[in-house]
């Protein structure tokens, strides 16, 4: 078992279903679930226009080593078209499921140079069991151990690691990025059918091919490699920051336990305060709760459905949770370093691995 918060006492899973029922049809009624063409149609402007900015910065400053300065900024803004990736892998942005995936797999393939298959696979899966216990891929043993059992498990200099892992994590965010880019490669090549490889493989190739040529070709050899160290870093830890707050630190669900959708969904996840500004720096996953219950309601309405679902868990006693951003983190920090506490050696003291020592 783990050391996240507990699970509530089982709620009547009929009651919650024929409430979340209800809950969706205010939703609908209230014409939360409509497009936001206009919105994503700026925001889609924006991001190519700072792509177009960098781009032209690059070119301007030549061999110096302000291009660093461009290659943070680069970070950004494909952590921003990530995020609308995200978005249109959720049917969101446009009005048809082929459409969306089409202009989900341009941003995230060619652009971002992520599997879109790899993405869609993984996170359909933890949006049906966010935080369950052999289904949900994001709580999987990685470098990171979520569970108690998994940290028990490390050996050797990973079991250092884990004993420090929450005073680690955003540190280790700093190589997020040449993870996702590996995983997405490797699971097109041991486990994507012949045509997600033939479609997704080339793509991939293409966004290098137009990041890293430029870049080895007009910089010095030693300050390519930096530009290209700076923009993994921060596009890691952009995007490890932005979701780590979601559910890291929310309640484990066993593989057994039962429960309704309505539940799981808020049960699980995290909002972050902030209104607007918070929604464009975390590409609307600061409303997580809301997400997790309408996935393909568009970013702009996000806002409005907060307050429809915060009262209608009150009225139902569900625990709705948010915080502050750094709050989050905090809580996510200290869920990391308590579930590493279980790699310790029995006879080491629990007070020095805590604080890292």
């Amino acid at each position: 078992m783990t050391d996240a918060p507990r699970l509530p006492a089982s709620f009547p899973v009929n009651r919650m279903t024929s409430s979340f029922a209800e809950l969706s049809a205010t939703i609908r009624d209230t014409g939360l679930m409509r497009r936001a063409y206009g919105f994503y149609a700026g925001f889609g402007a924006a991001l190519a226009l700072a792509l177009g900015g960098l781009v032209t910065g690059f070119v301007l400053l030549g061999d110096s080593w302000f291009q660093l300065l461009i290659a943070a900024g680069l970070g950004i803004v494909l952590t921003q078209v990530a995020f609308l990736g995200h978005e249109a892998s959720h049917r969101t942005v446009l009005a048809s499921g082929p459409a969306n995936d089409r202009l989900g797999r341009l941003l995230s393939t060619v652009i971002v140079g992520i599997s879109h298959q790899w993405w869609m696979t993984k996170h359909t899966r933890h949006h049906g069991n966010p935080n369950r216990v052999g289904k949900d891929p994001d709580i999987e043993r990685d470098t990171i151990s979520f569970l108690e059992d998994d940290a028990a498990r490390a050996r050797g200099p990973l079991r250092w690691l884990t004993q420090r892992q929450g005073w680690l994590f955003f540190p280790l965010l700093t190589l997020e990025g040449l993870n996702l880019h590996y995983r997405s490669i490797a699971s097109l090549v041991t486990g994507g059918t012949r045509r997600q490889r033939w479609i997704e493989l080339p793509s991939i190739a293409l966004h290098f091919g137009l990041y890293l040529v430029p870049v080895f070709l007009f910089l010095p050899l030693g300050m390519a490699f930096a530009f290209v160290g700076v923009q993994m870093a921060v596009f890691g830890v952009y995007m490890g920051a932005s979701f780590a707050p979601n559910h890291k630190g929310m309640a484990i669900v066993g593989r057994d336990e039962r429960l309704d959708f309505l539940s799981k969904q808020v049960l699980t996840s995290r909002n972050i305060r902030g209104g607007w500004a918070m929604s464009i720096l975390m590409g609307g996953l600061n409303f997580q709760i809301e997400h997790h219950l309408f996935p393909s309601m568009a970013r702009p309405h996000l806002a409005r459905a907060r307050e429809i679902v915060r009262e209608h868990c009150a009225t139902l006693g569900i625990p709705y949770t948010e915080t502050s951003l750094l709050e989050s983190y905090g809580i996510v920090i200290a869920y990391l370093n308590r579930v590493g506490l279980a790699a310790r050696d029995p006879f080491d003291c629990p007070e020095r691995v805590a604080m890292g020592r």
